[in-house]
């Protein structure tokens, strides 16, 4: 299963962002190519162009491929640019080709997203037996979930993080408030982005309740049932309508639609303090107002750290590395970790799985072009 994705995903990383420069066609080139399984617009570039990553030239020569992410067995491809041959789709029976199905990743993926503010959702007030957790099968009892019906769905949520711009996001207590305190540990890197715009809060999916009776008489809250298999639910945590469909059915890599060198950065790693490696899920300080969306693939870079020159200077007392510049130290380049894909988008902050890597990916590791070399 994983292989098939990360085949797809390997395409989407070699892909470049700008194409003008016209195709150089390799010779005894056909006029036409007929698409087969496991064909790729780079795979045919590959074959029948100098250079592979020149497919938008194919794309564009064949009007007929609506979406060049969405050619399928069968398909006539011209390759003649200059009398166009006669091109036809081909049968619509099979999956598209280069779309990576949801079904692919979805093990791997985390159910969170991010809100402006979740102080007037519906809230947990108190649970079966007056127990601290409550687990699946057992009663929970609600406060402000007005006009629901028996039988009506719920995912229980828990208020984690308050995201900024800063290149980490703030833990929550159980009543959704920052811990105090909480941020010294990054202090260094706080002070060296000089950055801190809020960015939204992030809610962890708990579990799922189905509503069972409204208030009665002498008491505030309406009555729920926690699903089996979930996580335990705990006074405090939030309560939204289920979302049908959270993922989208098909995602289909590409870079994002604008340079994010120096602008983005990773938040945090689900379930994790700071690192994480394939198959990890990271929030990045980027959504829909930065352009991008599910798909989008970026290449994520550890910073590069400031050394102490021990040559110039070898009886300085001051510490190796530093997240600053300054006299007395020699920079040293980014270095690449991983590459990441965007699976679910919101206003400020996306979530992205890691595909591949060669090293840990960490929070604060900037994100840049999936073809950038430094």
């Amino acid at each position: 299963m994983f292989k098939c994705f990360r085949t797809v995903f390997a395409v989407a990383v070699l892909t470049v962002g700008t194409y003008t420069a016209a195709a150089e066609m390799a010779g005894g080139h056909p006029d036409t190519y007929v698409v087969k399984r496991g064909d790729t617009l780079w795979d045919i570039s590959a074959r029948f162009l100098k250079k592979p990553w020149l497919w938008p030239e194919i794309w564009q020569a064949n009007p007929q491929i609506q979406n060049p992410h969405l050619i399928y067995p069968g398909d006539v491809i011209s390759l003649a640019y200059l009398d166009r041959v006669a091109v036809q789709p081909g049968p619509r029976e099979e999956a598209p080709l280069n779309a990576i199905p949801l079904s692919d990743i979805e093990p791997f993926l985390k159910d969170r997203r991010v809100v402006d503010s979740f102080e007037g959702l519906p809230h947990v007030a108190g649970l079966d037996e007056d127990r601290l957790r409550s687990s699946g099968g057992h009663n929970i009892y609600v406060r402000g979930l007005d006009g629901a019906q028996p039988g009506q769905r719920f995912t229980v949520v828990r208020p984690s993080a308050r995201f900024t711009d800063n290149p980490r996001s703030q833990d929550l207590d159980f009543r959704g408030r920052t811990i105090r305190g909480e941020v010294d540990m990054w202090k260094d890197i706080i002070e060296q982005t000089g950055k801190g715009a809020f960015l939204g809060y992030e809610l962890v999916k708990v579990n799922v309740a189905t509503f069972t009776r409204g208030v009665v008489p002498g008491t505030e809250v309406s009555t729920l049932v926690a699903d089996i298999g979930g996580h335990e639910i705990r006074v405090g945590d939030r309560l939204i309508p289920v979302d049908a469909q959270p993922y989208d059915l098909h995602f289909f890599p590409h870079p994002p639609a604008r340079d994010p060198a120096g602008k983005l950065r990773v938040l945090a790693v689900a379930d994790a303090l700071t690192s994480g490696g394939p198959r990890d899920v990271i929030a990045i300080s980027g959504g829909r107002l930065d352009g991008v969306d599910n798909g989008t693939v970026f290449s994520i870079w550890r910073n590069g750290s400031h050394t102490a020159n021990r040559m110039a200077h070898p009886e300085s007392s001051r510490i190796s590395e530093s997240p600053k510049s300054g006299a007395g130290r020699v920079s040293l380049p980014d270095e690449y970790a991983s590459h990441a894909m965007v699976f679910r988008t919101f206003d400020k902050v996306s979530y992205a799985l890691v595909m591949e890597g060669v090293e840990a990916t960490r929070v604060g590791y900037e994100l840049k072009h999936p073809d950038a070399t430094y």
